[in-house]
């Protein structure tokens, strides 16, 4: 049997034994031991829900996906969109810029519940050219409940260019 119709057979298989592979995907109880909680992750989630900036009325979106295991930040201006997520002890992300190139930033390891959380590139998909224009870093500040501050670099052509937004929580 040729490789790919013995894997096809193997799934099959494993999906028609009762509580098999199969009968966990369809109850939805398929799952990874749940990680001790990050506090920073858990800041950042809680920021689920939408956001208008004091800066030209730029909206922001966030919501959990995936079982809790990443936040989707949907941004009305470029209709970007930013996924975060954990990484052991850190936080990754990844962004869907109008730029057309896609940079991965990390932070540092996170322990205890921060007022800000910093990522600095990683690496990035699409980029033809090192000096064509790119995110290159974003911090996070958390004001209270209802408020943060979003501060993102943008570098060009070895120049860095801050672009800080204010947000406020919409009701």
């Amino acid at each position: 049997m040729k490789r790919p119709a013995m894997i096809l057979f193997s799934f099959l298989m494993a999906a028609a034994v009762p509580g098999g592979v199969g009968a966990a995907i369809a109850d939805g109880a398929m799952h990874a031991a749940a990680a001790p909680p990050l506090p920073a992750f858990e800041k950042l989630k809680s920021l689920a829900g939408e956001w208008k900036s004091a800066e030209g009325g730029v909206t922001v979106s966030y919501r959990v996906v995936s079982g809790g295991s990443a936040l989707v930040e949907e941004m009305s201006h470029g209709s970007m969109v930013t996924v975060y997520h954990r990484d052991g002890d850190r936080l990754m992300m990844t962004h869907y810029c109008e730029s057309q190139n896609q940079p991965r930033m990390r932070t540092d390891v996170m322990k205890g519940d921060p007022q800000s959380v910093k990522f600095s590139m990683v690496d990035i998909t699409n980029l033809e050219k090192p000096t064509d224009g790119h995110m290159s870093g974003l911090t996070i500040s958390f004001v209270d409940k209802d408020h943060f501050n979003a501060d993102w670099n943008y570098l060009e052509g070895g120049k860095e260019t801050p672009a800080a937004f204010h947000y406020t929580r919409v009701k």
